[in-house]
């Protein structure tokens, strides 16, 4: 007696054979015998970070000066900061900080991206230069800043450029233009590099076919390059747009907030608060809201790059 495996027709009527017995459940062993190996991952996430989290959270229905007992207080804290003039301007200069940084960072990111992705000798070279910032820390970083922007000692008084001698970081306007170029300065190399790999992973017989279409490498940019480098574009902006919400150890050493509250940022009123002041409830309100914000803001984008975000960016094949 013999016996036939079952078999599917679909519409063309080509015969394809069904899953064999037990294939599903084969499957489910095979994951689950891997399964174990994310519980070191699910153990420090939820030892650094959800119980601190946690922690906050509880903290900021609490008064406690960092030192003494601490006492229940209710939602007076979350009270008095809504309605603090001086969160919502350090909200405001968050977000301006953030707009700014990401249309200098992005484009600049994105053609050093490109550009390092060349074959050419040259191009490693330089790449080696670009990236050099990704090896020295903020606070080193705001120090020399700090020094070379000093109005009476600086490269511009040394130089004797009268034009760039002003006072960059005492000045409430000048001070913001300044946050913005170092920070861009600081992380652009880290974002290139993200665009260079994802150059590196666009398939060169694409260009190839432009080419062969009379397509030159402006179009071949617009057309091929950029719609490739879609879902990279979402990660880069991600990493910049969170970055810029919890950016503290550079403007805190450039400037500590200053002149004045002109560069106190959200992180920073966070940090004044709960150490200066000594008012950890508060403080602890201010984390809440950052972690709140980065997340609303990151699944923005995640949403912005679509149901198959975490596919591959090669669209085309």
């Amino acid at each position: 007696m013999t016996t036939t495996t079952p078999t599917t027709t679909g519409s063309t009527g080509a015969a394809r054979r069904a899953p064999a017995p037990g294939a599903s459940e084969h499957r489910s062993v095979k994951t689950g015998s891997v399964a174990w190996m994310a519980i070191p991952a699910v153990a420090f996430f939820v030892l650094f970070g959800a119980v601190p989290l946690i922690g906050v959270g509880v903290l900021s229905f609490t008064q406690w000066d960092g030192i003494g007992a601490i006492r229940w207080l209710g939602g007076g804290n979350w009270a008095s900061v809504m309605t603090d003039p001086v969160m919502y301007k350090a909200l405001g200069l968050t977000f301006g900080i953030m707009i700014f940084s990401w249309a200098v960072q992005t484009p600049v990111s994105l053609l050093l991206g490109v550009f390092t992705a060349g074959t050419q000798k040259y191009r490693a070279v330089l790449a080696v230069l670009y990236f050099l910032p990704l090896l020295m820390s903020a606070a080193a970083i705001s120090i020399a800043f700090k020094a070379l922007l000093d109005p009476n000692f600086g490269l511009a008084a040394s130089l004797g450029i009268p034009v760039l001698v002003q006072n960059w970081l005492g000045d409430p306007t000048l001070v913001l233009f300044v946050i913005i170029f170092v920070l861009s300065w600081m992380y652009v190399p880290f974002h290139s590099l993200l665009y260079q790999g994802g150059v590196q992973q666009i398939p060169r017989s694409m260009y190839e076919a432009a080419s062969i279409d009379g397509a030159g490498t402006v179009r071949q940019f617009f057309s091929i390059t950029l719609p490739q480098l879609k879902y990279t574009v979402i990660t880069s902006s991600t990493l910049m747009v969170v970055g810029s919400m919890t950016a503290f150890d550079l403007i805190f050493v450039l400037t500590a907030g200053g002149p004045g509250d002109a560069s106190r940022v959200l992180a920073l009123d966070m940090y004044l608060r709960g150490f200066r002041a000594n008012q950890m409830g508060p403080a602890s309100v201010i984390a809440v809201l950052i972690v709140l914000i980065g997340l609303g803001l990151a699944l923005f984008l995640r949403r912005l790059g679509g149901k198959d975000a975490n596919s591959s960016q090669m669209e085309g094949l």
